[in-house]
């Protein structure tokens, strides 16, 4: 009988220690599984920050603001003052950010524009698409001289806005303004709402709404408006207020 007691006994202790072991291991594995719970759910956290990161960023780049390479010499001094001659032969090119969400064109805006229509001025003042004659057909990059409902005047190099002379020192000194046959024999011109006159800075070398094959600019064919160059970095500049800067102290 007391062998059988003893058996029993250590049989009841030997469950306990299962019981006790069962329980510990219960522990561990509900640790565990926390332990892969929580990692779990960091990998989703980071990977919800990442794809909302870079879907922000396409937003960004998208709608907001587009890298750009200025091509030429029309804006020099702003843009391109001293561009390098690379080992292929080519200029080296500023890059530009630009904005594509922006309000009314208004004087001294450095726009991006699609230049795929020429709108020239009949007799009446009404815009039209010249037959014949066919527009530059490129993208460039030029400045708002006149907006919408203003009257521009050019002659003996001088530029008129509103019966008042424009000062321009983003136009070096020695630069003139010259007639490029767009709008001869009709200055002065008001500029239709919907429209701008745009110039480059380099007035002698800039092919722009003077020429007809420019002419007026359609708010439509606005891709954008120049907001900083960011290279070269040594040249990082807001270009935003650069209608205020004087050309001659650049060079």
């Amino acid at each position: 009988m007391e062998e059988n007691n003893e058996l029993h006994e250590n049989t009841a202790e030997e469950q306990a220690e299962e019981i006790k072991s069962a329980e510990e291991i219960s522990e561990e594995e509900k640790k565990e599984a926390e332990k892969a719970e929580t990692f779990v759910s960091d990998l989703l956290e980071i990977a919800e920050s990442a794809i909302i990161t870079v879907f922000v960023m396409f937003m960004v780049f998208t709608y907001l603001l587009h890298p750009v390479n200025v091509v030429g010499h029309s804006m020099q001094p702003t843009l391109n003052p001293h561009p390098d001659v690379l080992a292929d032969g080519t200029e080296s090119s500023d890059r530009i950010l630009m904005t594509m969400v922006y309000g009314k064109p208004k004087y001294g805006d450095i726009l991006i524009i699609d230049c795929n229509d020429n709108y020239l001025l009949d007799g009446e003042g009404n815009p039209y698409i010249p037959d014949g004659l066919s527009s530059l057909n490129e993208c460039i990059i030029k400045r708002v001289i006149a907006a919408g409902g203003q009257t521009i005047d050019i002659r003996n190099n001088t530029v008129t806005v509103d019966g008042e002379v424009l000062p321009e020192p983003y136009v070096a000194s020695t630069a003139q303004t010259n007639d490029l046959g767009g709008f001869t024999g009709q200055y002065p011109i008001t500029v239709p709402e919907g429209y701008v006159f745009v110039m480059g800075d380099n007035r002698e070398h800039s092919t722009d709404s003077r020429s007809a094959r420019v002419g007026l600019v359609k708010e439509s064919q606005i891709y954008g408006k120049a907001l900083v160059r960011y290279y070269p970095t040594s040249d990082f500049k807001i270009l935003t207020s650069t209608w205020k800067e004087s050309a001659d102290e650049k060079k």
